[in-house]
């Protein structure tokens, strides 16, 4: 099995910084896309950003030049780099990634137990 580990949430004033975490860990061969999700209450979950495993990273227009997103493979691992907080960020975030297991030969979509992340005065 796969599980993957997020870290880095917490509460943040308005123009703070936060760095998200998420390790992968299990019997895995390869990864393929990974990325970062946020639901707030009573909204949709949507994505924030992600990054193929060749590093070519897409983000929501609204975290444009904020959020930076980057990955290490050899430790299975994608970050969330997020700078200029607003209250409008303020989210339960999930990682998510594509999975190639060893004992497959697709991959599977796993997604992080979420993390809140609250920007408030």
């Amino acid at each position: 099995q796969v599980q993957l580990v997020e870290s880095g949430g917490g509460l943040v004033q308005p123009g703070g910084s936060l760095r998200l975490s998420c390790a992968a860990s299990g019997k895995i061969s390869s990864i393929r896309t990974m990325g970062w999700y946020r639901q707030a209450p009573g909204k949709q979950r949507d994505l924030v950003a992600d990054i193929t495993r060749g590093g070519t990273t897409n983000y929501l227009e609204s975290v444009k030049g904020r959020f930076t997103i980057s990955r290490d493979n050899a430790k299975n691992t994608v970050y969330l780099q997020m700078n200029s907080l607003t209250p409008e960020d303020t989210a339960v975030y999930y990682c998510h990634m594509e999975v190639l297991r060893t004992t497959r030969v697709s991959t599977d979509d796993y997604w992080g137990q979420g993390t809140q992340v609250t920007v408030s005065s």
